[in-house]
């Protein structure tokens, strides 16, 4: 059984929720069947906006916002109502979300699209939960096969369907074959039967009522240029799911009856209600510890908690006390006078568990439940006593966030957090590092709508010398500018000289910024829009005395309806060794548009000693699944010693930086289904709106993801080459004169960082060959190529074996790197090459011997619609039209004079039809028969 969440996202509608039972209901019959009745929908949250109104709805915890399986909003830019998932992590591995329309939930017209919701449902779940990918291809409808036939890029192969003409690049209608590569020419398309025998698959066209399974092994068409080939290295959808995690724990359900009905869980959300519990005891004097700590707390309750909520205040050492109960942020007042509240002095030992109790009760303040509130939780030392209170936590229905101080926080404090479904965040003691004031922006709703999204701008922390100054830009971008807010932090005595100067070149200095002398902290509110443009700064030190001066710059939307530039990330945490290193991603984009050609760096800050480094990229290589789709990925593999970890991603725009629809994992919109013979065509897919790549004005951004733990460094490791180069994953391959040519990016010595040692390239006619047995695989000599530093694109060619005249040949090629210790990266995604059929199958034409000699040849008819006898792929459609025939070569075109002698079954198929089969000139055809043949051929 699976439980789902589903999110509504600033719509106010509530007659949606019947078609989302409807869809989900549907949607769990259809996974019960496909997975062989092992899951089913038992539990689905629906969380609604507090705008609708409602006396049945209940209150959500945090995770529901954090770890929404659905989401249900206004159209993608990229998409329009087509539901789709993003995805980024590769094949078999879980989603991001699905995303639905309320379009696609209430109309209708839609079914003839994509077909049942709950099907639709079923095919984006899949994409969600087990990672496989779409069997479509809209780039590339058909291909050729290694038997020298035209097929639709389908699963399963044994569909079957007729081939038209949409456009009008089609010579008017016309079906056309390109002479060079004997493919259809743009134009065409493949309209299924809307009754098939087959029952596969959910990954390609969900709509057809007999799609009721995946591909398996047996139907699955390794050969079509799609996704799930590409991704999954030719492993069918069904194959991927069978080696899912929760597939391998779940047995089948006895028995023939359906799934018991999922239940359903209406939730709204409240007023945010926050308290503070805050660590004062002697281990937070160490350093500025507890210093910092106050001014992270003063800019949250100044500048980032957002109006209406409801917060507290609790200080703990070995007891806890009430700082201030539930104030409701409605005035400036209110803020200042919780600020007032913060503690000011540390002493005596600590108990974790008190301050939480007392956090809880503050919580209760509101309406007498915890149930849905937050902690942010606040240590700096080590509790024995810790995991005695994660029972009466969990009871609670309380969300805490955890901010470990120092690398003497108690190791136990992230349990709360991955118990409660918080958020997790750590800094050093380094005097220049600013992830406590990081933690504190990031700790809101993300549930919130775009005008109150915070974009966080600039944040710089940095030691200057007595009567020193530092300097900086701020990119100010025109998707923000509202309610902007330059943060000035120092350490004691009175505020550095600032001088803040706009991009018209009007300076703001002291006398501009609201001072708070206690946490050491001035802040300056831009009014009404923020200029757009670069924005400079200056602050000087004032002491006869080093300290550290800090920046942090955030705003708003400039525009309800304009989206800003954002930035979001994630990393990968399961099962984290040498071998398998920690992936980071980091998602830029502007509304639901693509950010690409940035500069993306994620900075990871240990407990002590200097950052990690690591530049993120979206060029579909190494960790990065998919080219330029807005996703920047990186490997971070080299800690220095075991402990925590903060991470962070800093985001700049380049010269190159535009953006981009992005366009994947998303249902199939079906152009029409052919019925009884007859063409049905639904409706064109819609232009959500004209859309090119564009360039994009400058920004900055910064995105304080969390904190993590390693635990695998071993003593004397960095003296030890024990990371392998990394999983080629672009890995691509054509066919020239008989050479396949290949090309991919370089992996490093270790993954993506210095030089690989060599390749090993392999070749084999079955693809789980190289996938499972790759030393067992036909070797070829590479002894040629000196690997490349990371990054670079390497070339190689090589000849393919010789092969009889009278067969195709499909190769799969595979290729790994090896490092100067002998290490070896994991085997490359599979590509193959094909040479199709050369020779010449029940085709005579009489040719003038005054012909020069080419090697392919065409026959393209003219069609004006209706009936057409058509033999491509090994199938033959009918059609009536009324024909004009041309022979057309690389550089000919000659007037056909004798066509076609059909073999006794093509005779008897036609014979059916009242077509004839034996023509010896063109006069000889009515205009109601036309025939439409391809071949490869020597004159």
């Amino acid at each position: 059984m699976l439980s789902a969440i589903l999110k509504w996202h600033h719509l106010g509608f509530q007659n949606y929720r019947r078609s989302e039972k409807d869809m989900v209901s549907e949607a769990s019959f259809y996974l019960f069947n496909a997975t062989k009745r092992r899951f089913f929908y038992r539990e689905v949250k629906i969380l609604v906006p507090n705008t609708w109104q409602s006396l049945n709805f209940q209150r959500p915890q945090y995770e529901a916002h954090q770890k929404a399986s659905v989401m249900i909003s206004n159209p993608n830019f990229s998409y329009g109502n087509d539901p789709y998932t993003l995805h980024y992590k590769g094949c078999g591995n879980k989603g991001k979300y699905i995303h639905f329309t309320p379009d696609f939930l209430m109309d209708d017209n839609l079914l003839m699209v994509y077909g049942p919701r709950g099907k639709v449902f079923l095919h984006e779940w899949a994409h969600f939960q087990w990672g496989v990918f779409d069997e479509y291809n809209y780039e590339k409808p058909f291909f050729l096969s290694v038997d020298n036939e035209i097929k639709a890029t389908r699963c399963s192969s044994e569909m079957v369907g007729m081939y038209v003409c949409k456009k009008r690049s089609c010579s008017d209608g016309e079906c056309i074959i390109d002479p060079l590569t004997g493919n259809l020419e743009e134009g065409c398309m493949f309209l299924a039967n809307s009754n098939q025998k087959v029952k596969s698959s959910i990954m390609y066209m969900q709509s057809l009522s007999s799609i009721v399974e995946f591909c398996t092994e047996q139907d699955h068409d390794k050969e079509a240029p799609n996704m799930q080939n590409k991704i999954c290295s030719y492993r069918s959808s069904w194959d991927v799911i069978k080696s899912s995690a929760d597939f391998k724990s779940t047995k089948p359900i006895l028995g023939t009856g359906p799934p018991p009905p999922p239940s359903f869980l209406l939730l709204r959300s409240r007023a945010r209600v926050i308290c503070l519990v805050l660590d004062i005891s002697d281990n937070m004097a160490k350093g500025q510890q507890f210093h910092r700590l106050r001014q992270a707390a003063a800019i949250f309750l100044q500048q980032l908690v957002e109006p209406g909520s409801y917060v507290g205040i609790v200080t703990f050492n070995e007891t806890a006390e009430v700082k201030s109960t539930l104030r409701h942020i409605v005035s400036e007042d209110v803020r200042w006078n919780l600020t007032s509240c913060l503690p000011d002095t540390v002493r005596g030992g600590m108990s974790v568990c008190e301050g939480i109790s007392a956090g809880l009760q503050v919580n209760k303040g509101l309406d007498g439940i915890t149930e849905g509130s937050e902690i942010i939780l606040a240590v700096s030392g080590r509790d024995t006593s810790l995991p005695t209170c994660l029972t009466n936590v969990l009871g609670s229905g309380s969300v805490i966030h955890t901010i470990a101080v120092g690398h003497d926080a108690d190791p136990e404090l992230e349990s709360l957090t991955e118990s409660t479904g918080g958020k997790m965040f750590f800094t050093s003691n380094n005097k220049d590092s600013d992830n406590l004031i990081g933690a504190f922006t990031e700790i809101f709703p993300v549930n919130k709508d775009p005008p109150d999204l915070l974009t966080k701008i600039t944040s710089v922390q940095r030691l200057i010398e007595a009567e020193g100054h530092f300097s900086g830009l701020v990119i100010m971008d025109k998707t923000v500018g509202n309610d902007t807010v330059f943060t000035i932090t120092w350490e004691a005595g009175d505020p550095p000289y600032v001088i803040i100067r706009d991009p018209s070149g009007f300076n703001y200095t002291n006398e501009n910024f609201d001072h708070n002398l206690l946490c050491q902290v001035s802040n300056l509110k831009i009014p009404g829009i923020s200029q757009a443009g670069f924005w400079t700064y200056i602050i000087t030190n004032t002491l006869k005395k080093s300290q550290v001066v800090g920046i942090l710059v955030t705003s708003r939307p400039s525009s309800s309806t304009i989206p800003p530039t954002t930035i979001s990330g994630e990393w990968t945490d399961e099962g984290i060794t040498p071998e398998q290193p920690r992936t980071v991603f980091a998602e830029l984009k502007q509304g639901h548009i693509a950010v690409q050609g940035a500069n993306v760096t994620a900075v990871i800050e240990p407990e002590s000693g200097d950052p990690i480094i690591v530049t993120l990229k979206d060029n579909g290589a190494g960790a990065d699944t998919l080219r330029n789709d807005g996703i920047y990925s990186g490997y971070i593999f080299l800690f220095p010693k075991n402990g925590r970890y903060a991470l962070k991603i800093l985001a700049k725009s380049t010269n190159t930086t535009s953006l981009v629809p992005a366009l994947n994992n998303a249902a199939m919109y079906v152009p029409g289904y052919i019925e009884n013979g007859t063409i049905n065509m639904n409706p064109p897919k819609p232009i959500v709106t004209s859309f090119e790549q564009r360039s994009i004005e400058p920004f900055s951004r910064i995105h304080f993801l969390g904190s993590f733990k390693v635990s695998y460094v071993l003593e004397n490791m960095e003296n030890k080459d024990i990371f392998p180069p990394c999983r080629i994953v672009d890995l691509e391959a054509r066919l020239q004169n008989d050479y396949a040519i290949l090309t991919w990016t370089a992996p490093g010595d270790n993954y993506d960082q210095g030089s690989a040692s060599s390749y090993d390239i392999r070749t084999s006619n079955s693809p789980s060959e190289l996938q499972q047995h790759f030393p067992m695989a036909v070797v070829v000599n590479t002894s040629s190529i000196h690997p490349k530093p990371a990054g670079s694109r390497e070339t190689f060619s090589f000849k393919l074996h010789n092969g009889t005249g009278d067969r195709g040949i499909i190769l799969y090629i595979a290729i790994r790197a090896t490092d100067k210790a002998a290490q070896q990266s994991p085997v490359s995604n599979l590509v193959h090459v094909t040479r199709h059929v050369l020779q010449l199958k029940d085709l005579n034409f009489a040719i003038s011997s005054a012909v020069p000699r080419f090697n392919t040849t065409v026959i393209v008819i003219s069609l004006s619609v209706l009936s057409l006898c058509l033999l491509l792929g090994g199938g033959l459609y009918c059609w009536r039209k009324q024909a004009s025939f041309q022979l057309l070569s690389d550089a000919h075109s000659i007037e056909l004079q004798e066509f076609y002698t059909g073999t006794p079954k093509q005779e008897a198929l036609c014979k059916d039809q009242e077509l004839p089969m034996h023509v010896t000139s063109t006069d000889d055809m009515s205009e109601e028969t036309v025939i439409i043949l391809e071949e490869r051929m020597d004159f």
